[in-house]
C-alpha cells in the first residue's frame, strides 16, 4: 500500500497510519494489525446486532436527556445502516481478538462516529457520543444474545417449521405404507412409513419447543451493566429503555437481565441455546442417516425409496447417484457439534467479572443457527418432499420377514415361535406358509394375526 493511500490518525496510545478511504479509526486498525490470525471476520448478523444495540443506545440516552437529539439522530441514523449491512466492508477485525469483544465494538463506534460527523457537520465522538452509557463489557454480550435471538426466531424456527410441515405431509401419504421395521439394523416388527417419518417430524418439532423455552433467557441482555456490572457512568434506566427499544425494532421480546453480574459474567444462555442447536444437530444427523440407509442401493442396499437425483455422483461410475442432501445435513451437523464443544470451553471463561472468549462464542453461535437452518431447508425441499417410494422392494422385504411370528407369541408362545422363525429365515419362506405346517392355526387365523397392517396398530395416531 502506498504512502499516498494512508491517513494518519491518532488515539491514547499514539500515532498510527489507516487507509485513506476507511471510516474506521485507530483502535480498529490495531486490532487489525495485532489478530492477523484467521481472516474470519465477524458474522454479517453480529454486525447487525452492534448497528441495532448502538441505534437503541443513542435512542436511550435521548430520552434521558443526555445527548442532544439532532446528535442522537445523525448516530442513529449511521447505525441502522451498519445494521442493515451497508458497511460490511468496514468491520475488518479477526473474529480471534481481544476476549471481551473490545475490538469489533470499537470498530462499531469508530465507523459510526465518521459516518454520523458527516451527516451533523460537527464532530461525533466514537468514545464520549456513540459508546455513551456503553461498555464493550455489557456491548458484546448483548449483542451476542440479540444477534442470536434474532436468528432463532427469523430463520431457524421458521425452517424448523417449514420442516415439520414437510414431514407430516410426506408421513400422511406414506401411512398406508407397510414396512419393515428395524432394531438394531436388524428385521423387527412392522411398521408404516407414516409411522416412521411421524417418529422425525416429532423430533423437529420438540427441537422447537426448547429452542422457545430457552429464548426465555436468551432474550434477557446485559445492557446497562457496563464495565462490571454495577452500571458505572449509565443511567439506571439506560438498559432497560436499550431493550425497550430494541424489542419494538424487532419484534423480540428482549428485556434487561435480572442480573448484570451474571449477564457479564457468563455465557450460561449462549451455552444453553448452543445446547439446544445440539439436540437439533443430533436429530438431523438420525433423520439423514435413516433416509441414506432407506435409500441404499438401487440393486444392493435397502433401496425402500428414491431420493431425487440431484447430480452425478461419481467422477469415474457413470449413472451413480448419491444421497447428497442428508450427506451435506450430516456434515452440518457435525460441524454444529464441534461448535458447541468450543462454546462449552468458551462459557468456561467467565473470570471473575467478565467473560473473555465472547467473540468464538458469538462466531460458532451464529454459524451453528445459519447453517442448521439452511440445512433444515434443503432436507425438507430437496430430499423429503421428492422421495419416491419402491413398493416391490418394501413388499418382499415384508414377506418374508420372519420377525412376523412375534404376533402368535400369544397363542403358541415364544419357543414355538422363534422355531418358526428360524425355519422361515432358514428356508426362505414366508413366515405364515411354515407357520400353517407348524401349528394348528386354520388359515383365517393366520391371515388375521399376521396382517401387517394390523400390527402396525392403526398408523400415526393425532
Amino acid at each position: 500500500m502506498s504512502k499516498e493511500s494512508l491517513r494518519t490518525v491518532r488515539d491514547s496510545m499514539g500515532e498510527l497510519q489507516v487507509p485513506e478511504d476507511a471510516l474506521w479509526g485507530a483502535q480498529t486498525q490495531r486490532a487489525v494489525d495485532n489478530f492477523p490470525i484467521s481472516g474470519i471476520r465477524m458474522p454479517r448478523r453480529f454486525i447487525e446486532a452492534l448497528g441495532l444495540v448502538k441505534w437503541a443506545a443513542a435512542g436511550a440516552n435521548a430520552e434521558l436527556g443526555l445527548v442532544t437529539s439532532d446528535r442522537a439522530v445523525a448516530i442513529q441514523k449511521a447505525a441502522l445502516e451498519v445494521a442493515m449491512g451497508g458497511h460490511d466492508d468496514q468491520f475488518p477485525i479477526d473474529v480471534f481478538q481481544t476476549g471481551s469483544g473490545t475490538s469489533s465494538n470499537m470498530n462499531a463506534n469508530e465507523v459510526i462516529s465518521t459516518l454520523a460527523t458527516g451527516y451533523l457537520g460537527t464532530a461525533v465522538h466514537p468514545n464520549d457520543d456513540v459508546n455513551m452509557s456503553q461498555s464493550s463489557n455489557d456491548v458484546i454480550p448483548t449483542c451476542v444474545h440479540v444477534s442470536a435471538a434474532i436468528g432463532i426466531q427469523d430463520k431457524l424456527l421458521p425452517a424448523l417449521k417449514h420442516l415439520s410441515v414437510i414431514l407430516e405431509k410426506k408421513a400422511r401419504e406414506t401411512d398406508s405404507i407397510v414396512k419393515t421395521g428395524r432394531t438394531h439394523l436388524m428385521d423387527a416388527m412392522p411398521v408404516t412409513m407414516g409411522q416412521e417419518l411421524d417418529g422425525w417430524r416429532s423430533q423437529i418439532d420438540h427441537a422447537g419447543d426448547r429452542l422457545r423455552d430457552t429464548m426465555k433467557r436468551l432474550t434477557k441482555l446485559a445492557q446497562g451493566g457496563t464495565a462490571v456490572g454495577t452500571g458505572i457512568n449509565a443511567h439506571p434506566k439506560f438498559g432497560i429503555k436499550v431493550a425497550t427499544l430494541l424489542a419494538e425494532r424487532t419484534g423480540v421480546k428482549f428485556s434487561q437481565a435480572d442480573s448484570l453480574f451474571e449477564s457479564l459474567s457468563s455465557q450460561d444462555a449462549a451455552v444453553e441455546a448452543s445446547g439446544q442447536l445440539r439436540v437439533l444437530a443430533v436429530s438431523l444427523t438420525k433423520i439423514a442417516n435413516d433416509l441414506r440407509w432407506m435409500n441404499a442401493g438401487p440393486l444392493a442396499g435397502i433401496g425402500e425409496i428414491a431420493l431425487p437425483s440431484l447430480q452425478p455422483g461419481s467422477s469415474i461410475m457413470p449413472g451413480k447417484v448419491n444421497p447428497v442432501i442428508p450427506e451435506a445435513v450430516a456434515m452440518v451437523c457435525a460441524q454444529v457439534i464441534g461448535n458447541d464443544a468450543t462454546i462449552a470451553m468458551a462459557g468456561q471463561s467467565g473470570n471473575f467479572q467478565l467473560n473473555v472468549m465472547l467473540p468464538v462464542v458469538a462466531h460458532n453461535l451464529l454459524q451453528s443457527i445459519e447453517i442448521l437452518s439452511n440445512a433444515c431447508v434443503c432436507l425438507a425441499d430437496k430430499a423429503i418432499k421428492g422421495f419416491t417410494v419402491n413398493h416391490e422392494n418394501i413388499k418382499k422385504a415384508l414377506d418374508c420377514n420372519p420377525i412376523l411370528v412375534t404376533a402368535l407369541n400369544p397363542v403358541i408362545g415364544y419357543e414355538k415361535g422363534a422355531a418358526i422363525a428360524k425355519k422361515a429365515y432358514a428356508e426362505g419362506r414366508p413366515v405364515k406358509d411354515v407357520a400353517r405346517d407348524e401349528t394348528d392355526l386354520t388359515d383365517d387365523e393366520l391371515d388375521r394375526l399376521l396382517d401387517p397392517t394390523g400390527l402396525t396398530e392403526g398408523g400415526i395416531k393425532h
